[in-house]
């Protein structure tokens, strides 16, 4: 089968389009035949070597996937074959065919379009764990989002809105704004070219913000330490910026907020049965219309490497989708 394969953890030269055998669904397995995956930072993060894992080279890279059940493990109770789903995978989706454990596949209804149904279990699995599960953002509350506008960024900014929060959304370009208004936010904050303590205490009415989601790390976040309500949340879910913070610790004692880790991955693989309802709540909204992934570009498997490079040079807003067949 066509595969997108990094064969080594060199940017970009480790990747190419190569033919590889099938892969062989294991007990509590499905193989699926990909139609279409969708890119995220973390892919090019792993195939770059940044990531916290390293998968066994070679390996085709691709978080998000949907597609058709081909064949299912002995063990599988809960698909068939000729089920369409999306899963969200550590990896494999970039190939026409891939394998997945049963409890990260989700039915993908009638209706909803592949292209979204591979755009929402990692970017929207993130926001429900980070708003939902560890900040419990309540209803009024101001949140601040860093990286507002890509894939997970506005998935927050969507479900931020859902869940009735005041969003402040965070870009590094002005022409970010927009896409952030529509999907929600109430006011945007360049950290490029504005002085960020100015306009959030601004925003805030000296306040500071109840929720602090941060995708970039470095200056951002270190201004944030500064920038947090009295019993706020902090949380730092990723480096962009490839800067990994620290925070003087007198900070948080003296305002009595948390800093709130997050690593959605590893409670979805800790906590399965919680993940699962994470996931087949995200499906509903999907379908219902409550949630709406953005779609930047639809791109060709062969280009996976230039679509991984977009997003790393913060060139797109929301997900890439790559048609795989």
């Amino acid at each position: 089968m066509r595969a997108m394969l990094c064969n080594e953890f060199t940017w970009p030269d480790g990747l190419a389009m190569g033919e590889i055998a099938p892969p062989v669904p294991a007990d509590d397995e499905v193989l699926i035949d990909v139609e279409v995956a969708s890119v995220s930072f973390m892919d090019y993060l792993m195939a770059s070597g940044g990531y916290q894992m390293r998968p066994e080279l070679p390996y085709a890279p691709g978080t998000d996937a949907c597609g058709i059940i081909r064949t299912i493990g002995k063990g599988v109770t809960q698909f068939a074959p000729g089920d369409r789903v999306t899963c969200a995978n550590w990896h494999g989706g970039f190939a026409e065919q891939m394998i997945t454990k049963e409890w990260k596949c989700v039915h993908v209804p009638d209706g909803v379009e592949a292209a979204a149904a591979a755009t929402v279990l990692h970017n929207y699995g993130t926001a429900y764990y980070a708003l939902i599960v560890r900040d419990q953002l309540k209803a009024g509350e101001t949140i601040f989002i860093t990286g507002a506008a890509g894939g997970v960024g506005l998935a927050t900014v969507d479900l931020a809105r859902k869940l009735g929060g005041r969003i402040i959304a965070g870009v590094g370009s002005d022409d970010k704004a927009a896409i952030v208004k529509r999907y929600g936010a109430e006011a945007v904050v360049n950290y490029n070219t504005e002085d960020l303590s100015t306009r959030i205490k601004e925003l805030t009415g000296g306040q500071g913000v109840d929720v602090c989601f941060d995708n970039v790390g470095g200056e951002v976040f270190q201004k944030m330490t500064r920038l947090m309500n009295w019993a706020g949340r902090l949380m730092p879910i990723g480096f962009t910026s490839g800067d990994i913070p620290t925070v003087p610790m007198n900070l948080p004692l003296v305002k009595n907020y948390s800093i709130v880790g997050l690593f959605s991955g590893a409670w979805f693989e800790k906590f399965r049965d919680e993940g699962r309802q994470a996931n087949n709540a995200i499906m509903a909204w999907l379908a219902a219309g409550e949630i709406n992934p953005h779609i930047d570009r639809i791109m060709p498997l062969e280009q996976a490497a230039e679509a991984m490079q977009l997003i790393a040079d913060r060139k797109t807003q929301g997900r890439i989708v790559l048609q795989v067949t």
